[in-house]
């Protein structure tokens, strides 16, 4: 009974193995996005855009040099469709899935990058500050991760 159980465990998981092997034999597997969607606050939309270049640019600039992301990009909805739909888009590219895992490393360059933009040395101050800034401006909505892949010929 113990050999057929074993025998079946083995079967069910090369079965899934041979499934991932086949979807793979027709891309290669490559950098990942990081896509975070917010809407603007009716209004809002041009002092979103200002914050976005006052903060998020110099952090991006520097998130690069630190080897942190590979690129950035900001995407705008030309269609929303209504009040649940984004309207701006923030978009990260890691090099791999291992990069979003937490690392205190990387934690300490980020916020040495945030103090570095801010001024602000304190934290929790930053925080505050930032927080106050932007949430009177826009609404998070949600944030998908996705993987880019390149077909083979």
């Amino acid at each position: 009974m113990k050999k057929t159980t074993l025998l079946a465990i083995l079967v069910c998981c090369s079965l899934g193995f041979v499934q991932r092997a086949q979807a793979q034999e027709n891309y290669t597997e490559g950098p990942v996005w990081e896509v975070n969607y917010y809407r603007t606050k009716p209004g809002k939309f041009d002092d979103y855009l200002k914050y976005l270049r006052a903060n998020y640019a110099k952090s991006v600039a520097k998130q690069k040099q630190a080897g942190i992301i590979v690129d950035s990009k900001v995407l705008l909805n030309p269609a929303v469709n209504g009040p649940e739909d984004w309207d701006v888009a923030i978009c990260y590219l890691y090099s791999d899935f291992g990069r979003l895992n937490y690392n205190q490393a990387t934690e300490d360059q980020m916020q040495k990058i945030t103090a570095e933009i801010s001024g602000e040395r304190n934290k929790e101050k930053r925080d505050a500050k930032n927080d106050a800034t932007r949430f009177p401006l826009r609404d998070y909505i949600r944030t998908r991760y996705l993987r880019e892949v390149t077909l083979k010929p």
